[in-house]
């Protein structure tokens, strides 16, 4: 039952394309020809399709939901840790994981399932303590080991069959908050944890 394996979890894993993202690419002129933090990852995958853009005249940019970044502030109050796997390379996904204090960061990552075996091995943790949201079949090989494997409402037919839970929302327009919301709810928290985040915004404006 979706509800049991989601009590057990104390990470959860997003992909950012589809998920994070609603899955629009965008290409604008780069503002300088600075080096970039991404610049060595990408030029591994230079010649491979579906990395990203490897040049200093143009950047990959993707649009955020705010409610999913206040999820992974809530999922650190819960306890849990975060992270994203996705096999793009982008220096706005660099950016938005430094900006929210993500735990793990795995760019370029073509095959999601190595990726689960360095998590686990990092943090100390069992396959079935880890959750996985993803949208399309780039993600079935790891959705298939993980503890709780939770599927974007607009998420591809194969991704939905094998999912344990659905999100409400579609990817971009607050997936990831249903799905940190169902993980805390599931384990007695959710409402804590918005109580100690109200209350940590209020006490600093006091």
């Amino acid at each position: 039952m979706a509800l049991d394996r989601a009590k057990k979890i104390k990470i959860i894993l997003f992909d950012v394309d589809g998920v994070l993202t609603d899955g629009t690419l965008w290409f604008i002129p780069a503002p300088g020809s600075g080096q970039r933090s991404t610049d060595a990852q990408a030029q591994q995958h230079a010649d491979s399709p579906g990395y990203g853009i490897v040049s200093q005249n143009m950047v990959e940019v993707k649009g955020f939901n705010a409610h999913d970044g206040t999820a992974i502030s809530l999922a650190h109050l819960g306890g849990l840790k975060a992270g994203i796997v996705t096999k793009r390379i982008s220096e706005t996904v660099a950016l938005r994981a430094r900006d929210l204090h993500l735990d793990f960061v795995f760019q370029g990552a073509a095959n999601k399932s190595e990726v689960l075996d360095k998590v686990v091995a990092q943090s100390g943790v069992r396959e079935d303590e880890v959750a996985y949201v993803g949208d399309d079949v780039i993600d079935l090989p790891i959705m298939l080991r993980c503890g709780l494997a939770i599927a974007v409402a607009n998420a591809r037919p194969q991704v939905l069959a094998i999912a344990h839970y659905h999100t409400p929302s579609k990817g971009g327009e607050g997936a990831a908050r249903d799905a940190v919301e169902y993980i805390l709810k599931a384990q007695g928290k959710l409402q804590e944890v918005i109580e100690a985040y109200i209350y940590a915004r209020t006490s600093l404006s006091i």
